[in-house]
């Protein structure tokens, strides 16, 4: 059974970074795109930035771009998503999640929520001024 768990969250002031880890159990991790998503209140789940298989391509959401980064290691099972420069806007309940990639396929990134195959139970980010 494939089981991801999310950490690093929490409540910080704006213009702050925070790091969030996402850990994988239960699978062979290098044989997943993985991805980051977030969810606020009221609103849809949406795609923040994706990672394919061997780390070499990563996409980001325009919203984030340049002040997040993804990153993972396969060696530990682990994705990471550096935030910089944090805002009020990007507050929300964030999703790691893991897309079936079993060919390793070059350069294949995972930007629809219904291509994950397996979702973390979510880790909070409060933004504050």
């Amino acid at each position: 059974q494939v089981r991801l768990v999310e950490s690093g969250g929490g409540s910080v002031q704006a213009g702050i970074s925070l790091s969030l880890s996402c850990t994988a159990s239960g699978t062979t991790f290098s044989h997943y795109a993985m991805g980051w998503f977030r969810q606020a209140p009221g609103k849809e789940r949406e795609f923040v930035a994706g990672i394919s298989w061997n780390g070499a391509t990563t996409h980001y959401a325009d919203s984030v771009r340049g002040r997040f980064t993804i990153s993972r290691d396969n060696a530990k099972s682990i994705v990471y998503l550096r935030m910089n420069d944090l805002k009020l806007e990007d507050t929300a309940l964030y999703y790691c999640g893991a897309a079936a990639d079993p060919f390793s396929s070059s350069g294949y990134v995972a930007e629809n929520a219904y291509d994950y195959d397996y979702w973390g139970q979510g880790t909070q980010v409060t933004v504050s001024s």
